[in-house]
């Protein structure tokens, strides 16, 4: 198993930017897909961005391309999440998913690990 654990919320305005950490301990040296997923009040759990195990590809949603980055450290167990330009639609808690897995999933029910969650919030 790998158990992820998110790192890096916060309160920041309107078009600053913030980076999400997610550290794995557990079965790491096995190939593994990791994802960001949000879920605003109300709203379902969305997929933002995904990375292959060697991050030689990524996927992002429409919503947050050409402002959000995805990157992993295998050497670190960890995969970062670079927020810029943020908008308060962005306001979610954030969780970091992972699967056992050489694709990039994006339903959340293909992703048997999840951290806890980070808050972000976004002010106009």
């Amino acid at each position: 198993q790998v158990q992820p654990v998110e790192s890096g919320g916060g309160l920041v305005q309107a078009g600053g930017s913030l980076r999400l950490s997610c550290a794995t301990s557990g079965r790491t040296n096995s190939a593994y897909a990791m994802a960001w997923f949000r879920q605003a009040p109300g709203k379902e759990r969305e997929f933002v961005a995904g990375i292959t195990w060697r991050g030689s590809r990524t996927a992002y949603a429409d919503s947050v391309k050409g402002r959000f980055s995805i990157s992993r450290d295998n050497a670190k167990n960890t995969m970062y999440l670079q927020m810029n330009s943020l908008k308060p639609e962005d306001t979610a808690v954030y969780y970091c998913a992972a699967d056992y897995g050489l694709g990039i999933p994006r339903s959340s029910t293909q992703y048997a690990y999840w951290g806890q969650g980070t808050q972000v919030t976004v002010s106009s």
